[in-house]
């Protein structure tokens, strides 16, 4: 048998490495070690169980026995967790809890009885149980938030109470609103919590204080294509079911006195906004911006320029309250507080220094959490740390993927939705890497003779510091590679050089200062320490825009889910495993390389439309045209990175006198508004004409206020209406006519096909394809693919609730 060592250096403070002893003599165990003996036990009787097998599977045995002996079958636990929790939220409809209860129940027995195994049956005993937990995690997870998501546009007067308010870069206030009422009209279904945006000057309210305004609410949007973000799923757990803006500035109420727990909470929200305010006004502009951000997690008043330099630069991870942040404000916290403590004569003989840090830092961190909002990656880096620190409280090693593991269970088990979020999986991602390469670079062999000479050469310490940066910021960017390509579609191909540059200087001056800085606070002397991390911010936003203005962004487009699963999973098993069964993962990893590098499958998408029905685009080679001359970014930034498009055209646009009428029968007579109608041969005359200049230009040729007009590359003729006046004219003209509005009629007389906002409503965004690649067949060929696969999901749901009748059956006429 190979060496096998017992115990990780990082876990146990004297480990023994040791050799097994030849076929006919008996395992030695070290005398010294008790607290290895067990595993030397097990791996004894491993020895003799595999005496005589074939020696592929002796070996195989062996490297799983190795695992188990170091406790690495511990670490798939929150592997299998977030894996059911996943596929619970994957499902099209809610699975049935008995027939999980009843899985998880006849997988128990097994799971015990082989829970001392040292081979595979073990790991596949705990996936059968551990799987359906997850998925029951999951589901209680959904039923206890209960999100009452809105299920239409409206507009509504609301009153409510401030839960938190954030301010951005043009002083527009965001308000997270508990709602207590509505009228004009009244929501037979209200959402129980909003977010609306005051963009109106205006004093702003007090949290805890009252709120009323006329709003306009929507439901969260879902995702911009298939397999993008569902920011409606975010909602969700977020416990928002609406958000919106306010026509006007609103104003505030008196309301009665909130609960404890309530009141709790608005006096934590209401000092982490007036420390956000406080730290704005020390330093001023994107810097303080940052340094707030670094703080209490408020990032909305941070320039977009600058946040897209740090993007590209590859920092944007610094905004982000995140396991840096808290390892910095925690080592800076135990290096300062053992410091003072070694200047007092005898103390460090007398006390134990260290762990009186460890408990200091341990309450810093704790508020530290309390202020920055609660993010995930906070919590996660809350969590390990508190790990790490109470691990040296009480004498054990405080850095191992036993911790990492523990950290990512205490998530799972509160939040399993957790497991979908990019910050989640990119943030135990770099974690784990992390980890799992220090590890290998402390056990690897090290020849004592001459060994520090490759450090002499770059100054000692010095060159150690940023070697292990360079390395740092490898690890953490290659382990995270997978995931900016599978949420966000693009990488920064210089971020490895914006964080040498970078990191230096937030790791030595901006967050210590900023540490000491919030220490002084309460003393009134925060001026100065600000001041010099204003600087050290500064000296951040010029580096990463000097990055950035390499213009090196690789945007990558879409990949396979199956790619992605492949990529990720097997990168987890070459950092979590440490015998020759890591080179698994290693096939996995190439496997999915290999298929995100394959041809996609199918024919790349000849349209697309939005959620809303307002923006449509033509994909044209290596141009896309819209029907708008300037699309929302946020909507058009997501399709131009997930399918890689190339330059815009923009729309020809002119404007026509006589297209329209008034009616003027008997609309007078009710009070209603006038309604128009198109004068037909002059709106069928214009028609003609944009869509034959459509077919000659190749962008959308618009009639402003009307509509636009476009032929596909495969002749099909496609009409967006601005003006419902002329839908009769569209219908004739056009194969498909696409309404940004809840109309009654499902389908054009003519036989063209009808996409307005009820169908969309329910389809989310469209992606249509001709019926192969290269065809150019009768619309009624085209494969319309919806982004919203589901309708029966607790996020999707609201998509088919009709306020007429009051239920989530669609009505008859729809």
């Amino acid at each position: 048998m190979e060496k096998l060592d017992v115990a990780e250096r990082r876990e146990v403070p004297e480990a023994h490495a040791w050799r097994a002893a030849p076929d006919d003599a008996p395992l030695p165990v070290p005398a010294r070690d008790a607290a290895c003996s067990g595993a030397h036990a097990r791996l004894r009787q491993a020895a003799e169980y595999l005496r005589g097998r074939p020696a592929a599977r002796q070996a195989c045995a062996a490297a799983f026995a190795q695992e188990r002996a170091h406790g690495h079958f511990f670490l798939f636990v929150p592997v299998f967790l977030g894996a059911g929790a996943a596929l619970w939220f994957a499902a099209a409809a809610d699975p049935p809890l008995a027939a999980v209860l009843l899985f998880a129940a006849f997988a128990l027995w097994p799971a015990w009885r082989l829970r001392h195994r040292e081979d595979w049956t073990a790991l596949a005993a705990g996936a059968a149980l551990l799987l359906p937990v997850g998925m029951l995690l999951a589901a209680f997870e959904s039923a206890r938030l209960g999100t009452v998501v809105l299920d239409a546009p409206v507009t509504t007067e609301i009153s409510g109470r401030v839960l938190s308010r954030e301010s951005d870069d043009r002083g527009a206030i965001r308000y997270r609103v508990a709602l207590d009422t509505t009228r004009d009209p009244v929501l037979k279904r209200p959402p129980r919590v909003v977010t609306v945006l005051a963009r109106s000057p205006h004093a702003p309210i007090a949290i805890g204080g009252g709120i009323t305004g006329r709003a306009r609410l929507a439901p969260a949007s879902g995702p911009a294509l298939v397999n993008l973000n569902d920011f409606a799923f975010d909602a969700y757990f977020a416990g928002t079911g609406a958000v919106g803006y306010f026509y006007r500035a609103p104003t505030a109420v008196a309301l009665a006195a909130p609960g404890v727990v309530d009141r709790i909470r608005q006096e934590i929200a209401a000092w982490r906004s007036n420390l956000t305010e406080h730290i704005r006004g020390r330093i001023g502009g994107d810097a303080g911006a940052i340094a707030a951000a670094l703080v209490t997690a408020e990032q909305r008043a941070i320039g977009t320029e600058t946040v897209e330099a740090l993007r590209q630069a590859g920092l944007a991870h610094v905004l982000a309250i995140s396991g840096l942040n808290m390892v910095l404000a925690a080592g800076t916290f135990l290096v300062g507080a053992r410091g003072l403590m070694a200047l007092i004569p005898g103390f460090c003989e007398r006390y134990p220094a260290k762990k009186i840090a460890a408990a200091g830092a341990l309450v810093m961190v704790t508020l530290y959490i309390l202020v920055s909002g609660g993010a995930i990656s906070a919590v996660r880096s809350w969590i390990m740390i508190c790990i790490m620190l109470v691990a040296v409280l009480f004498g054990r090693a405080a850095i191992s993927l036993r911790n990492v593991a523990l950290s990512a269970i205490v998530i799972l088990a509160v939040t399993p939705s957790a497991v979908t979020n990019p910050g989640f999986q990119m943030s135990y991602a770099a974690t784990l890497g992390l980890v799992a390469g220090y590890a290998a670079w402390r056990e690897r062999p090290v020849r004592r003779e001459g060994g520090e000479g490759r450090f002499k050469l770059f100054g000692g310490a010095l060159g150690r510091f940023l070697g292990g940066l360079m390395l740092s910021s490898l690890i953490g960017g290659v382990s995270t590679l997978v995931y900016s390509v599978g949420h966000f579609h693009r990488i920064p191909a210089y971020g490895l050089a914006g964080n040498l540059l970078a990191m230096p200087v937030i790791s030595a001056v901006v967050m210590p200062f900023g540490l000491v800085a919030v220490l002084l606070m309460p003393f009134g002397l925060d001026a100065v320490p600000f001041a010099i991390m204003g600087k050290g911010i500064e000296w951040m936003i010029a580096l990463s825009m000097w990055v950035a203005g390499w213009k090196g962004e690789i945007v990558t487009g879409r990949i396979p889910p199956a790619a992605f699963l492949l990529i990720g999973l097997g990168g987890g098993l070459v950092c979590i495993l440490r015998t020759r069964l890591r080179h698994a993962g290693t096939l996995l990893a190439a496997l999915g390389l290999a298929i995100a590098c394959l041809p996609a499958a199918g024919a790349r998408p000849e349209m697309l439309v939005s959620e809303d029905g307002r923006l449509v685009a033509i994909l044209r080679g290596e141009t896309v045209a819209t029907n708008r001359a300037r699309p929302s970014d946020f909507i058009y930034s997501q399709w131009r990175r997930a399918l890689r498009l190339g330059d815009l055209a923009k729309p020809q646009t002119r404007r026509s006198e006589g297209l329209t009428l008034e009616e003027t029968d008997d609309t007078a007579a009710s009070g209603k508004p006038p309604r128009r109608k198109a004068d037909r041969q002059k709106a069928k005359e214009a028609m003609a004409w944009a869509l034959a200049a459509a077919r000659t230009g190749g962008s959308f040729v618009c009639e402003a206020k009307a509509f636009c007009a476009a032929v596909s590359p495969s002749g099909w003729r496609v009409v967006t209406l601005d003006d419902v006046a002329f839908l009769g004219t569209a219908c004739d003209a056009a194969d498909l006519v696409v309404v940004p509005f809840a109309l009654r009629l499902e389908a054009c007389r003519s036989g063209a096909r009808l996409v307005t906002a009820r169908h969309l409503r329910r389809t989310g965004a469209l992606e249509i394809r001709p019926a192969a690649e290269g065809a150019s067949g009768t619309f009624s060929e085209a494969h319309m693919t919806p982004a919203v696969e589901s309708l029966d999901r607790p996020w999707t749901r609201h998509r088919t609730y009709d306020w007429r009748t009051g239920s989530f059956d669609p009505p008859k006429d729809q």
